[in-house]
């Protein structure tokens, strides 16, 4: 059995892919430690877990789109994020000596100290951005990224090595997709296709089961964990959207409560159960998050997506081209059509059709066992 150091990024969507994949290794009969912050960490690894800590820097909100947001993002939180964690995530590979580091693809000083110490490592890509980059709404952001790599590189002390890309690991990249969505995109070399990766959530909320209206059909709306801020005219639009609905469609709102105006039997909760909710869903509402994305689509359920930036867009179209679903405008797309893509992902088969499609291409890629599977095979290298 092999040792795996885990560092992560402690954002919601990043952390639940990372703590799947770490309890599939431990099913695996494999020894692991996590390198983060602490206080994210422990409640949901348990008292007895082995954590390196790196302290906390907190997300940053902004408000761009496109290339500015994509941007915003480097230089706001990624690199300030790597710049802080640096010399903890070095001394953590140096005293755990794992056999494989696995690294969030945008805690890429794990990649680095990992590289300086000659420890294989994996990327875990948990979203698209970097992966599929849509060069139309993001033009010239490879070149611009690799000028932001090079400052980590300058940070360690250590000149750029033009041979490694710090987001991509020319070992093993784990990406929680599969083809069904990203088609013939051009992928990293060593990219293993192993679709979401699932597992237990020690954090799940409690959630108002007793008030599920089991004659109406389900509809999710959520922008996620980050977008918060920027859909306070989001929520009015789509509680107009659902109001005509309401005598067949129960909504479940993932929302502050004083976020959605009175919608008689409505749900609202700020977080849910996402994956004991999913099997009950009939469509989900979101913004385009890979992670809210991917799990709606691994239990077949189609989707309505309003994406606002980031890998969002790209994503909306990923689905729209597999047939799983609609994208619309978040900014522009009034209640009416709002309204018209709900009633049509939930009446018409054909959405529902292609997103079990896509739940079974991500069941043929294997999921956490793929991905155990991979890393203990680079594991044996070492």
């Amino acid at each position: 059995m092999a040792r795996f150091l885990i560092v992560v990024l402690p954002l919601t969507g990043h952390l639940n892919a990372a703590l799947a994949l770490g309890q599939a290794l431990v099913e695996g009969g494999h020894d692991i430690a996590w390198c983060g912050p602490e206080s994210d960490l422990r409640p949901l690894v348990g008292p007895r877990a082995e954590i390196y800590p790196t302290g906390k820097r907190y997300y940053r909100q902004h408000d761009g789109t496109g290339a500015e947001a994509a941007r915003g993002l480097w230089t706001g939180y990624l690199i300030p994020l790597n710049r802080f964690i640096l010399e903890p995530v070095d001394a953590a590979v140096a005293e755990y000596r794992p056999d494989v580091v696995v690294v969030d693809q945008y805690a890429v000083a794990g990649a680095l100290a990992a590289h300086r110490h000659g420890v294989r490592w994996a990327s875990l890509c948990t979203g698209a951005m970097e992966l599929t980059p849509p060069s139309w709404e993001l033009p010239g952001h490879q070149d611009w990224v690799a000028e932001q790599l090079a400052r980590v590189w300058a940070m360690a002390g250590l000149p750029v090595d033009e041979s490694v890309d710090l987001r991509f690991s020319p070992y093993l990249v784990l990406a929680l997709t599969s083809q069904a969505l990203t088609g013939a995109a051009p992928l990293p070399p060593q990219c293993r296709l192993v679709g979401p990766v699932l597992g237990r959530r020690a954090d799940d909320p409690a959630f108002a089961w007793q008030d599920w209206d089991p004659e109406r059909r389900h509809v999710l709306v959520t922008v996620g964990t980050l977008s918060e801020h920027l859909a306070e005219e989001f929520y009015p639009r789509m509680t107009s959207a659902l109001r005509p609905l309401m005598d067949r469609v129960q909504p479940v709102f993932a929302a502050p409560a004083a976020a959605v105006a009175e919608l008689a039997g409505a749900l609202v909760a700020p977080r849910v159960p996402m994956l004991k909710l999913l099997p009950r869903l009939d469509a989900v509402v979101c913004h385009g998050g890979m992670g809210t994305v991917t799990e709606a689509l691994s239990f077949g359920v189609p989707l309505v997506i309003t994406p606002i930036r980031h890998d969002q867009p790209a994503l909306a179209r990923q689905v729209a081209e597999a047939g799983a679903g609609l994208a619309l405008s978040f900014d522009s797309a009034g209640a009416a059509e709002l309204g018209a893509a709900v009633a049509a992902v939930l009446d018409e088969p054909s959405y529902r059709r292609a997103a079990r499609g896509v739940a079974e291409s991500f069941a043929a890629a294997g999921g956490a066992a793929a991905a155990v599977e991979h890393l203990a095979a680079l594991a044996r290298l070492a």
